[in-house]
């Protein structure tokens, strides 16, 4: 047992070619090699581009700066002219900007008592009990003053000490700033792949002083201009400006960079792609005044507009002879593995796979003594079968 063990661990096995004529296993053969060669010329080297070092992990930069000019209306037919620091927050930003679109305004509020909105179910009454002292209205607008008043004909509600009077709920049926559809967005990005010292920007580079100034983004015609019509990406977010300025909303606006540094650096550019995040969007603010007798007031505006979630992505390759030696090396494994998986086939699941199996695996030796060879009849055969 022993000395049949050593035998085996010290046997040598090499390859023994043998051709088949078996088509269905030529061409299953055939059929792998083409998918392989098909993945690594079509999908490692084109589209993954598989020779390539890579960098994911840019730098980037974003400015933002808005445009545009509206007027409106109040309900005693006073106006307001609204341009990019009333209607933008931050009127120069980075990656996030805000552009109102419709607003409800509570002129002239001053610190005193006064009746609670119906609007609000704690504090809602109908006697003083109702409203205990010193407790603030739950989603209200001020503190309990303990007295239950009439808001209007119809309805009574609690006394509070806030800022009165309190906050206007009426929306307007349209929005008020319905020009802001024809706003224009300014962006520009500047990316720098520092494992490969490589930099570049989304503005053209031109020396037309007015050029920024009259161009506008289009997918087709104008990709290379970096101010956006507001209208214009609102759209191609998948929804009408009209809605989403009524109730405001949110819009991710997504930079893609994909630079291959083997090709001339002007055909690395920014792919924009526009996505609708939210319908609805709106906060408060106010501003501060004081009267002639020193007395405090403010104006508190509930604004709704449009929020823009500037994003940037990227990617830049440039040949290197890592990449390259692994995908080659990949591909020639591959190769094999089609080799590999004919002579399971072949051996194991063909209906003459004992025969392939004889002929693939032979057990060698070397020429026997004519003693042995004549003791031996295989030998035997084989010599007589020689001198024939």
């Amino acid at each position: 047992m022993a000395a049949a063990l050593c035998c085996g661990l010290l046997d040598y096995k090499t390859e023994k070619f043998a051709l088949t004529r078996n088509r269905r296993v030529g061409l299953l053969h055939r059929l792998l090699q083409l998918a392989v060669l098909g993945y690594l010329l079509g999908w490692v080297l084109v589209v993954r581009r598989g020779y390539q070092d890579t960098d994911a992990a840019p730098h980037v930069s974003v400015i933002t700066k808005m445009k545009g000019v509206s007027v409106t209306r109040s309900k005693d037919a006073s106006s307001r002219l609204w341009d990019v620091v009333d209607y933008a927050s931050p009127p120069q930003g980075e990656n996030v900007v805000f552009l109102v679109t419709n607003f409800i305004a509570t002129a002239k509020q001053a610190q005193g008592t006064c009746p609670e909105s119906p609007s609000v179910l704690d504090g809602m009454c109908t006697e003083d009990v109702d409203c205990p002292v010193g407790n603030p209205v739950v989603h209200g607008n001020g503190i309990k003053t303990g007295k239950c008043v009439m808001f209007n004909a119809t309805h009574s509600t609690c006394e509070i000490y806030g800022w009165c009077p309190v906050e206007n709920n009426t929306l307007p049926r349209k929005p008020l700033l319905a020009e802001a559809e024809n706003f224009t967005l300014f962006i520009k990005n500047t990316v720098n792949f520092t494992k490969f010292n490589f930099s570049k920007g989304n503005t053209l580079q031109t020396n037309d002083s007015t050029y920024f100034k009259s161009c506008t983004y289009d997918p087709f015609f104008n990709p290379s201009c970096p101010v956006f019509r507001i209208g214009d990406v609102v759209e191609a977010a998948g929804e009408t400006f009209g809605d989403l300025a009524l109730l405001g909303g949110s819009i991710s606006i997504r930079i893609e960079w994909n630079c291959d540094l083997d090709q001339p650096s002007a055909r690395c550019q920014p792919q924009y792609s526009f996505i609708l995040v939210d319908r609805r969007y709106n906060f408060r603010t106010a501003s501060y005044y004081w009267d002639s007798q020193r007395r405090p007031y403010r104006s508190l505006m509930k604004l709704y507009g449009i929020r823009f979630d500037i994003s940037v992505h990227g990617q830049a390759g440039k040949f290197s002879i890592i990449p390259a030696a692994v995908s080659f090396g990949t591909g020639i494994a591959f190769f094999g593995a089609a080799t590999v998986v004919c002579d399971l086939v072949l051996l194991y699941l063909d209906t003459q796979a004992d025969f392939y199996w004889k002929e693939k695996f032979e057990e060698a030796k070397p020429p026997k003594g004519k003693t042995e060879a004549a003791a031996d009849p295989q030998w035997a055969d084989q010599d007589i079968r020689n001198a024939q």
